[in-house]
């Protein structure tokens, strides 16, 4: 912890700055959305003021100038999770997105009735919703792996559900609601033994831990760039290239086409036949220093300084009457979700912020998660590379008022 600079961490990211209700911001929904340092933010300046312009084909000054920053960018997103290339590559506006688009082209045109899809009780809605929704669309199945109630997949009934109908397993490297590091080496080495196909939900993983999509095997990852601490409306698909050319064009328009009549389109190669219309240029941009930013820090030291602070934050809840944490995986991530007897957790969110503190008080798009625990909701407090020892006693102090003021 001594090697880690948390106090210039903390001064790139101005934001951490401001106050709220005249207290010092203590930025705790870092699960939901994270805080974008100064080097993303002039990024995104510098282009919109000195460098904007559509891109690809434009041979105008600017025009090559954007498109090379945005190719820039994905270059540096195949360094990030080590591709094999740039055309594995795929821009869209965040991992919501990224799993529309393959249970949309890559589920419509290689499944069929009876076909079975495998996802976990712990995912994020949009885990989910699109794959029910490709149910009703073609008659393929959901299959639901259990967890426990420390909020671990229960790896034997997981590998049960593979069978011989089983063409795509979909599930969450890290779960958003709980911070459960699911054990996806074992999951991509189970599926791929039976020839399944896996997609990994990285959308909570990849601010928190090292990503090597090479290393795991996966054949599909996905993930926002909000949560990397770049621009809002950007996210990766990345996918093995003979899965991506084998699939049809999500959404047709401008940039990912070749040749258009009105007899014939002929499509663009990978990755722009995924990218139609102009994209995100600026935010683009922007995620890619944010790549720039986490590089720098180091993921591996980043990982370890939020485990102290899980393992720090854990230690002083179990000593609050009444706390109850939702979520005690022995592989966790920087997420504390908990309840407060007797206590809303609206009214603990509300509470909270009257003090300065931003905790996320819901479901977390993870309703199914709340029905296994039968709560309503969970406060929740989520850890991030800028966050300290000092914010997590601000907002045990805060519980702890809470429950004074509550009786």
């Amino acid at each position: 912890m001594t090697t880690y600079p948390i106090d210039q961490i903390r001064a790139d990211f101005p934001i951490l700055g401001e106050t709220v209700r005249n207290k010092p911001l203590v930025y705790l929904d870092n699960a939901a959305s994270c805080q974008k340092p100064q080097t993303v933010i002039d990024s995104i300046v510098h282009v919109y003021s000195h460098e904007y312009a559509n891109i690809h084909r434009g041979v105008h000054t600017l025009s090559v100038k954007a498109t090379d920053r945005f190719e820039a960018a994905r270059e540096k997103v195949k360094e990030f999770i080590n591709a094999g290339s740039t055309k594995e590559i795929v821009f869209v506006r965040g991992a919501t997105e990224a799993i529309n688009l393959i249970a949309q082209s890559y589920g419509k045109s290689q499944l069929q009735a009876g076909d079975e899809i495998v996802i976990s009780a712990m995912e994020h809605h949009a885990n989910i919703v699109p794959w029910q929704m490709l149910c009703q669309q073609i008659g393929t199945v959901l299959k639901v792996a259990p967890m426990n109630q420390k909020g671990e997949l229960i790896f034997e009934e997981f590998e049960k559900l593979l069978g011989a109908n089983t063409r795509l397993v979909a599930i969450a490297h890290m779960s958003n609601a709980l911070g459960t590091i699911n054990p996806v080496e074992r999951i991509i080495a189970a599926a791929q033994a039976k020839n399944i196909p896996v997609l990994l939900d990285g959308a909570q993983a990849i601010p928190h831990m090292p990503v090597d999509v090479q290393a795991l095997g996966c054949d599909f990852y996905v993930f926002s760039g909000h949560k990397l601490y770049g621009p809002s409306g950007t996210g990766v698909l990345y996918g093995k290239q003979a899965l991506l050319e084998a699939m049809p064009p999500y959404q047709g328009g401008g940039d990912m086409i070749r040749t258009v009549s009105f007899e014939k389109t002929t499509y663009a190669g990978l990755p722009h036949k995924f990218e139609a219309g102009t994209p995100a240029i600026a935010e683009i941009i922007g995620l890619g220093a944010a790549i720039d930013y986490v590089t720098a820090v180091g993921m591996d030291k980043i990982a370890a300084y939020e485990a102290e602070l899980l393992a720090y934050a854990t230690e002083q809840a179990e000593q609050i009457k009444g706390m109850n944490i939702i979520g005690q995986a022995a592989e966790k991530g920087g997420i504390l979700s908990f309840t407060l007897d007797h206590i809303h957790p609206h009214d603990i969110g509300t509470m909270l912020d009257s003090v300065g503190i931003a905790v996320r008080a819901g479901h977390h798009c993870a309703m199914p998660v709340m029905d296994f625990y039968a709560v309503p909701a969970t406060a929740r407090a989520s850890f991030a590379m800028y966050n300290t020892r000092q914010e997590i006693d601000v907002l045990m102090q805060g519980i702890k008022s809470l429950i004074e003021v509550f009786g």
